[in-house]
């Protein structure tokens, strides 16, 4: 008998959670029209400097896997440089924010969500996301855009990826974006 009452008890409390929540989705329903203007496909490209050693060095690897090398498992948290050339001097306009962890067991693959955090230039105070797999033994990668803010708003579309620099002496990593993305 004690197991019915409870029973009936649990359905009624679920009951009014549930119509509650309705409520609620209701009260932020907005129904106005969206007036975005007119879609536009932008095509740019911009290189990602990385530093990963020094007082100035623009990646943490906040976790690492079981070994001391680079491995499944380690995750890493960048701020990197972002600028219009490949060459160190080139113009900043942002930085290349992300968060990735190596998924795979088998390849050199990460798994990352990165924002381009643009400070100057035409896209100044604007944000555009990727997300996706980024399998660094291939030459040419591609990620896609799944969204943004400001001249980002509504955004997709994708990214060709490559890394055009190494340099072990001095601990950088440049990579060069091609960017095509649909917004408004």
């Amino acid at each position: 008998m004690a197991a019915s009452f409870q029973t009936k008890l649990l359905i009624i409390l679920l009951a009014l959670v549930l119509s509650s929540s309705a409520t609620k989705a209701q009260e932020l329903e907005v129904s106005e029209p969206l007036s975005l203007g007119r879609e536009k496909l932008t095509r740019f490209r911009i290189y990602v400097h990385e530093i990963s050693d020094g007082s100035n060095a623009t990646v943490v690897y906040a976790a690492h896997g079981n070994a001391t090398n680079l491995v499944f498992g380690t995750v890493s948290v960048f701020n990197d440089i972002l600028a219009l050339g490949p060459e160190v001097d080139s113009k900043v306009i942002g930085r290349a924010q992300a968060l990735s962890g190596l998924a795979s067991q088998t390849e050199f693959a990460l798994t990352m969500v990165l924002n381009f955090v643009f400070t100057d230039g035409k896209f100044n105070g604007s944000v555009l996301t990727i997300a996706g797999r980024n399998d660094l033994n291939l030459k040419v990668r591609e990620l896609p855009i799944v969204g943004g803010m400001g001249a980002f708003r509504f955004a997709r579309g994708y990214v060709r990826t490559s890394t055009i620099a190494v340099s072990q002496i001095h601990k950088t990593v440049v990579a060069e974006y091609n960017v095509s993305v649909l917004h408004y």
